[in-house]
Parts: structure tokens; C-alpha cells; sequence
């Protein structure tokens, strides 16, 4: 079956992937060096090392935490059977693009509550987990200020492709868990070169039981 001619045309994929790639370049220049910082002293200064995050954000705590036990840290996911009990010398990092998920709000009081300390990487600078963390380190996804460079509009039109993409530019808030992933990935980076890590170090932690 014909699809029907009324059915607006698919934007180039491209068009899309660049416009995700010029957001988290935006919000790889709006990262303060200050929180950064505090993150990583944070992290290193840790007895053990605690991580969650609700829906794809857990996704992406789970693989952080994954690294940190690839560089020899001890480090566990929130909610896994196997998770110790928390101390007053362990670290919160919590993931919410929101800074309200309730499951990471209460945990987030619990470690306050046991006298740990938190972490937060989140979207939104002001949330009650923000004002529960020691340290935030703001990513800014909002997606109202999506672009393609400064002639992505007058391009659709010109190609009569007049609906816009750029708010929201990633589906369902997806640019929060992407750039906290990438995030995520250069924090292990930069521990990698702080601690001389080698490769065969780090391959020799890898799973041999998948």
C-alpha cells in the first residue's frame, strides 16, 4: 500500500544528528570548570562510590559505575541486590535531568540523612535534589533553544519542510541521558590520566563471564 500524499516528507537524518551534535557542543561550552572540579575531587576523596538514576538515566549510571570499577574504584548501583548498605564516608552521584524523580529524590535524602555526600548531574538548576547536593554539575538541555546553525529555519522552508524540529530536538528529553553519558565518559577520561591508568589495567577488570 502507497503511503498517503498528504504525509508530510522525513527529515534527513543528518540534518537531525547535527543538530544533537551542535546542542551538546552548546552544552559542553556552558559547563562550569568550578563543578567539574568539584565532581572529580569529590569522587576521588570517596570511601565508595554510590550511583543511580530512574528510566535511561539508570542506564546511564549503570555504565558509569561499570568504569569506575574498570579503574579499580569501588563503586555500586542503587537498587541492585547486591549493594551494600550506605556510609557516612560514601558518595552519592545521582543522575535526573529533572532533579525531582521521586525513587532519586528519597535516596538522595537518605544519603543526607546517613551523613554521605551527594552528586548530582541533572538538567534543572533548581530542584530539591539541588538543594540536597554538595556538588551539581549542570547540564544545560534545554530544549526550547534547539538549532542547527543560524540558517536551519530558512533551509526547511526553502525545502517546504515548514514543521519545526527544534523544540523538542531529541525525542522525549533524550539530549539530558546523551550529554550525561558523554559527561559521564570524559569524568572517567580524566580519572584515567589522574590515576596512570594503562589499557591492560583496565581490560584486565573486564567482564569474562558475559
Amino acid at each position: 500500500m502507497s503511503s498517503s500524499s498528504t504525509e508530510e516528507p522525513c527529515i534527513p537524518l543528518r540534518d537531525i544528528m547535527s543538530m544533537m551534535i551542535s546542542r551538546i557542543g552548546e552544552i559542553t561550552a556552558s559547563l562550569e570548570q568550578e563543578q567539574v572540579d568539584c565532581f572529580i575531587s569529590t569522587l576521588t576523596g570517596a570511601e565508595r562510590i554510590f550511583v543511580m538514576g530512574a528510566g535511561r538515566s539508570g542506564f546511564v549510571a549503570k555504565s558509569f559505575a561499570m568504569r569506575l570499577m574498570h579503574l579499580s574504584l569501588t563503586a555500586y548501583v542503587v537498587g541492585e541486590t547486591v549493594t551494600p548498605s550506605f556510609h557516612d564516608r560514601d558518595v552519592l552521584v545521582a543522575f535526573s535531568g529533572s532533579g525531582k524523580t521521586k525513587s532519586v529524590r528519597e535516596a538522595c535524602e537518605t544519603a543526607k540523612q546517613i551523613g554521605g555526600q551527594i552528586c548530582l548531574i541533572t538538567g534543572t538548576r533548581v530542584s530539591p535534589m539541588a538543594e540536597l547536593a554538595d556538588c551539581t554539575v549542570f547540564l544545560n538541555t534545554e530544549e526550547e533553544s534547539c538549532q542547527v546553525g543560524p540558517d536551519h529555519f530558512d533551509l526547511r522552508q526553502l525545502r517546504g519542510e515548514h514543521r519545526s524540529i527544534s523544540a523538542p530536538c531529541t525525542p522525549l528529553g533524550t539530549l539530558f541521558e546523551t550529554s550525561a553519558m558523554i559527561f559521564a565518559d570524559s569524568v572517567i577520561s580524566a580519572l584515567i590520566e589522574m590515576k596512570h591508568c594503562t589499557i591492560e589495567e583496565i581490560m584486565h577488570r573486564y567482564s569474562n563471564m558475559q
